[in-house]
């Protein structure tokens, strides 16, 4: 549901409003609040949280739409402000979007005009919210960001947004590249670097393919973390992909070259996931803890070159779309009792 502030001092608007989105309203797409000025305004932010879009007069007593969009600027946020107001003229129009507003519509007003109006900026705010998840969940600050994200990201409410946890229903593996080690103790520095980097590339585009989300590099081996729709059936997409993808490389380096292999451990269940980090060091990693993860490490621990190994609960979910053979019991690290092993084989 996507939280509107109409801001206007007319108060027939406020029934205009409900009257033109009663169908949006009815079925939950649009949560309208109203503001008969700034003032008003700015104490609903200060009691609402979320709210997306704002759309605001220009001419208010007490406080005008102007200096609202100044005050606006002083609390950085993701939300975004559409300008709705009589007061077409150029001068308005260009301190307004000077001041930080997103789009303007003028009076009367066109209500097929604004509902595109609305959606545009609700698709802008979206936009705006999956950068900063994929910052959040990825660690990884592109190179192009919106400026609003920038200054989200020096508030207080990022920095509190960041200790969000939650338990989720996710596949977790952990991809290592086999007998890497002997290259990194017998190889200069840039070779060993270059062709680790070469190799986490090829497995990062199918892990990427299936929306997998690249938790962490640990020494040259993976952690990826599946979420959504079937995501235990992605993640082994993702896992086969890898395999016939690493096969293939034949990178020479000097006089030699390494094929790689790659042995891989999958769990799937459900998980704590949080920022993970120390306050001291300010240093925090966006991952997933627990003992489905714990297991698929351990499981990739077991596996040989060339080998998925999945659970019994794991198998079971997916034996109708895979074709897997079962290994045996395992005596796993923490395990209490051995746990029963397959290999995912097509």
């Amino acid at each position: 549901m996507t939280k509107i502030l109409v801001v206007d001092d007319e108060q027939d608007l406020e029934h205009l409003i409900k009257q033109k989105f009663r169908k949006e309203i009815r079925e939950q797409v649009y949560d309208f609040s109203f503001a008969l000025n700034g003032k008003h305004a700015l104490q609903v932010l200060h009691d609402e949280k979320n709210i997306d879009v704002i759309l605001s007069d220009i001419n208010m007593p007490e406080m005008d739409g102007l200096t609202l969009l100044l005050k606006l600027n002083e609390q950085p946020s993701l939300t975004k402000t559409v300008m709705v107001s009589a007061y077409g003229d150029m001068d308005n129009i260009r301190t307004a979007m000077n001041r930080g507003a997103f789009d303007f519509v003028c009076k009367p007003i066109n209500f097929d005009d604004l509902s595109l109006t609305i959606q545009k900026t609700i698709s802008h705010v979206n936009e705006l919210k999956k950068t900063m998840q994929a910052i959040k969940e990825n660690n990884i600050l592109r190179m192009y960001v919106d400026e609003t994200v920038i200054k989200f990201m020096e508030t207080r409410e990022f920095e509190e947004s960041l200790q969000d946890n939650e338990m989720m229903e996710a596949t977790v593996a952990f991809i290592d590249i086999c007998d890497f080690t002997s290259i990194s103790e017998s190889e200069p520095a840039d070779t060993v670097v270059h062709l680790l980097n070469e190799y986490f590339d090829i497995i990062v585009k199918e892990i990427i393919k299936q929306n997998g989300i690249i938790d962490k590099f640990i020494g040259d081996a993976i952690m990826a973390v599946f979420k959504g729709d079937f995501h235990l059936d992605r993640c082994l997409d993702a896992c086969l992909a890898i395999k016939h993808a690493v096969a293939k490389i034949n990178l020479p380096f000097g006089k030699k070259s390494f094929i790689p292999e790659i042995s891989i451990g999958v769990n799937s269940g459900t998980m704590v996931s949080g920022n993970i980090g120390c306050k001291t060091l300010k240093r925090f990693d966006y991952t997933v803890i627990g003992d489905v993860v714990n297991v698929a490490a351990r499981l990739q621990g077991v596996a040989g070159k060339g080998q998925i190994y999945i659970t019994e609960e794991s198998n079971e979910k997916i034996k109708e779309s895979f074709k897997c053979n079962f290994i045996g019991e395992m005596d796993l690290k923490n395990k209490k009792h051995p746990v029963k092993v397959y290999e995912v084989l097509e």
